[in-house]
């Protein structure tokens, strides 16, 4: 991936490229980030703990030294006397070794955050290859790593050496100060230096941070083939669910048709749209649309209404308003009931005359709805 070109990797890394590389355990790391809490934390330890482990220290010392007389007639005891000796130090220790073990453990989470995994430590037989580590010994982000180096050795060595420097003349005197007063001012020297050392290493770690996170995106970027190739596993195929998008719709269609020889009245506009209705007396509420369109769609609709002889009814203004206000499947909207009841009363009257003969019924010719409900009187006032 690092050995691709950055020319063809121009699209930042997406959301899910980065949850892959964080489940092989790939984040972005700061080692600075870790050296400097360790070696604060070591500082502040020192300063917490250090009355606690001079007084051990001093006690085991004297133990060390004091020896009875017995005891030197045994070559064993010794070694006894080391051996508990070393054990005496190493639990003195323990509280500041195990400050310094939890500090260099949580320090990464700083960055990346908690993550466990087994893909960081999994085999990778693709680096034992001869050419593929000399390719990375001379790589362009080793020649980096190695100008960060050199430049961070000269950062803390420069200002240890600043620090020193200015205090020459102390130091040299603290040949001739007594034992307790050398050992104070030695200690003071030593903690303006620590300061020192933590405060560029500080800077360091402000720079490496922000550089670390961007390198490693850097890294994970796309090239514009992987974008898309991604969306399609992520997506799918935008043809593929475009095609299944208008199959879906013609399926719809094709329903909705088959409900069109069903329906009572057909309302037109009388080509721009076309509203079935179907409604029976006791078993629904009020009259429901069964199919409705526009364009080619009403007038396919009026075409299956003529085929199968069910009523279609000129009535521009109500089409305008079922087409806009009523959902397919569903009961007309209530301010509707009036002028829709004019309608199912014609095709009544004229399913009578059909059947009975006579005097054939008059469709109405001036059938009013509210309104507010007429798309053409809403877009004549705006």
């Amino acid at each position: 991936m690092a050995e691709d070109s950055d020319l063809e990797r121009s699209e930042p890394a997406s959301q899910r490229r980065l949850d892959q590389a964080r489940e092989e355990g790939q984040v972005p790391r700061s080692p600075e980030l870790a050296t400097f809490s360790v070696l604060l934390a070591g500082g502040a330890g020192l300063a917490m703990l250090g009355d606690s482990l001079v007084t051990s220290l001093k006690r085991l010392m004297a133990q060390g030294l004091t020896l009875d007389r017995s005891a030197s007639f045994r070559p064993e005891a010794m070694a006894e006397r080391l051996g508990v000796a070393g054990l005496d130090v190493l639990l003195s220790f323990v509280p500041y070794l195990i400050l310094l073990v939890i500090v260099a453990l949580a320090a990464p989470l700083l960055v990346s955050g908690w993550i466990f995994t087994f893909g960081a430590v999994a085999p990778q037989w693709q680096r034992l290859s001869l050419f593929g580590g000399l390719k990375r010994m001379f790589s362009v982000r080793s020649v980096v790593e190695l100008g960060k180096a050199i430049v961070k050795t000269l950062i803390v060595g420069g200002v240890a050496a600043i620090v020193l420097a200015n205090e020459i003349e102390p130091i040299l005197g603290l040949a001739a100060e007594p034992p307790a007063a050398a050992l104070s001012h030695m200690g003071q020297l030593l903690v303006i230096t620590f300061l020192a050392v933590v405060g560029a290493m500080a800077l360091i770690v402000a720079v490496d941070i922000p550089f670390q996170i961007w390198e490693f995106r850097k890294q994970y970027r796309m090239t514009k083939e992987e974008v898309r190739q991604e969306y399609k596993e992520t997506e799918g195929d935008p043809q593929i669910k475009a095609r299944i998008r208008q199959l879906q719709r013609e399926q719809a269609r094709r329903r909705m048709m088959s409900e069109v020889p069903k329906a009572d009245v057909v309302v037109t506009n009388p080509t721009h749209f076309a509203v079935a209705l179907r409604y029976r007396e006791g078993a629904m509420r009020a009259p429901m649309v069964v199919a409705k369109g526009g364009a080619q769609v009403a007038e396919r609709i009026i075409a299956v209404a003529t085929e199968n002889r069910v009523p279609v009814l000129r009535a521009a203004p109500l089409a305008r308003a079922l087409h806009a206000h009523a959902d397919l499947g569903r009961e007309i909207p209530s301010a509707l009931f009036g002028a829709v009841a004019e309608v199912l009363a014609y095709v009544y009257q004229l399913t009578r005359y059909e059947s009975l003969g006579g005097e054939p019924p008059a469709p109405p010719s001036d059938i009013r709805v509210p309104p507010e409900l007429d798309p053409a009187i809403d877009e004549e006032e705006t």
